[in-house]
């Protein structure tokens, strides 16, 4: 029989790993722009999209399932498996880029979720009298779930996923069952764009593929997990496939629903389409909602783990952030710091040029766990016995795409990304 400590942490099981992936996979981008990704692509364009970036977030899930079988993956998901397959000073260098990216996802999430309250922009300056900004909303609901999250810890925001995930359900549902005015509907499917001057293929992948990077949320959890060797890769390879099988059928309903032109100028046209249009913004506001409570809750458990192997070039801050409360070892401390970050980016009001920054420390975290994998496959180590085995050809293509789309997407940024990523490594490993 299994004991609350031997389990670690709250003692999960795999529920929460697949609510946290799946309700961040099926996030904002999902709601606000795959009718764009549709309407300059086509439907074959966008499924091509679709496609290219599963084959980035499946052998990265394939890969994950893999190593976590291998041996128990403790508190800190992703950058515990890489820190302790390449080492702390490689491991850190890509843990702290992770839990950046992480930390600042929730801003992110944060300003996408005052965009469900466009719909009522006019009736607030009207009643106001002053121009609407996303931050009145945006801000205080920030504040509201770092409150929240911090009095009532990681047991309410996983009761909470299930709440939002059943709304989340309901929209999709809705929006599946509705078929638009006529006024919208294409004469015929639309294959491919049919506008004068549409955005190029790449770009526009770049702004869909945040889209996809969410599979790795529940393994966050791991530190919390009674049994992650069997919760993590059920819940991760469930959310990815799951996700990407309502990415295709939202692509073809909304080709088979709008032309073009209806859905390259529409970010909320799935509100038109849906049996009840207020669903969407409502779907839109959970999603997000949903996926800011999966990161809060997943970055301060890695920036625990980076505290814990004393990451940080100051022993009195790595004592903090390793710092946890109470029988589940709650990481307080590292929810305040990942607070104030959040805080700090939502009060800029526009994350744009920082999601961009973002999917590429995603992709490099993605490569090197594909990377990790691939080497394993031939390092013929004995400890190295996996109970799930990925192929190291799925492995290889997961690696060798991330570095190929990195630069593709942004190449400025990915060379930026690289740079940083060497700068603490040396740093690290200087201290």
């Amino acid at each position: 029989m299994t004991t609350k400590e031997s389990q670690g942490g709250h003692g999960w099981g795999t529920a929460p790993v697949f609510l946290a992936s799946v309700s961040t996979i099926l996030g904002a981008v999902m709601f606000l722009r795959f009718g764009y990704a549709v309407g300059h692509t086509g439907l074959v364009g966008a499924v091509l999209i679709i496609l290219l970036g599963h084959m980035v977030t499946v052998p990265t899930a394939l890969a994950i399932a893999e190593i976590s079988t291998n041996r128990r993956v403790e508190g800190g998901g992703e950058y515990f498996i890489i820190s302790r397959s390449f080492g702390i000073t490689i491991g850190g260098a890509i843990g702290i880029s992770l839990y950046m990216s992480q930390a600042i996802s929730v801003a992110f999430y944060m300003i996408a979720f005052a965009e469900a309250f466009q719909p009522l922009t006019s009736r607030f300056e009207e009643f106001l009298g002053i121009s609407f900004d996303p931050r009145f909303i945006s801000l205080p609901a920030t504040l509201i779930l770092v409150g929240v999250v911090l009095r009532k810890g990681a047991d309410l925001g996983v009761k909470a996923l299930w709440i939002v995930a059943g709304v989340l359900g309901v929209s999709l549902a809705m929006f599946f069952a509705g078929s638009g005015p006529a006024s919208i509907q294409p004469e015929s499917i639309s294959l491919f764009s049919k506008l004068d001057d549409p955005d190029a293929f790449m770009l526009v992948f770049a702004i869909v593929f945040p889209a996809f990077t969410g599979m790795t949320a529940g393994v966050g959890l791991s530190g919390d997990l009674a049994q992650p060797r069997k919760s993590i890769p059920t819940g991760i390879i469930t959310a990815t496939f799951t996700g990407m099988l309502v990415y295709i059928l939202v692509v073809v309903k909304l080709a088979s629903s709008v032309s073009s032109e209806g859905l390259a100028g529409n970010y909320l046209i799935m509100s038109d389409i849906a049996v009840w249009g207020p669903i969407i913004p409502i779907g839109l506001a959970c999603a997000t909602i949903s996926s800011a409570i999966g990161s809060i809750l997943v970055a301060p458990r890695t920036l625990q783990a980076l505290g814990s192997d004393s990451v940080i070039p100051r022993s009195g801050l790595n004592s903090y952030l390793a710092e946890g409360v109470g029988e589940t070892n709650e990481p307080r401390n590292a929810t305040l710091v990942t607070s104030v970050i959040a805080i700090v980016f939502v009060m800029l009001g526009n994350v744009d040029i920082v999601a961009r920054i973002v999917s590429m420390f995603f992709m490099v975290t993605y490569g090197a766990l594909c990377a990790i994998s691939f080497l394993e496959h031939f390092a013929a180590r004995p400890s190295y016995r996996p109970s799930f085995r990925s192929k190291w050809f799925l492995s290889l293509l997961g690696a060798v795409m991330c570095l190929i789309l990195m630069l593709q997407m942004d190449l400025l940024f990915a060379l930026g990304s690289i740079l940083v990523m060497a700068s603490l490594y040396e740093g690290i490993r200087r201290s």
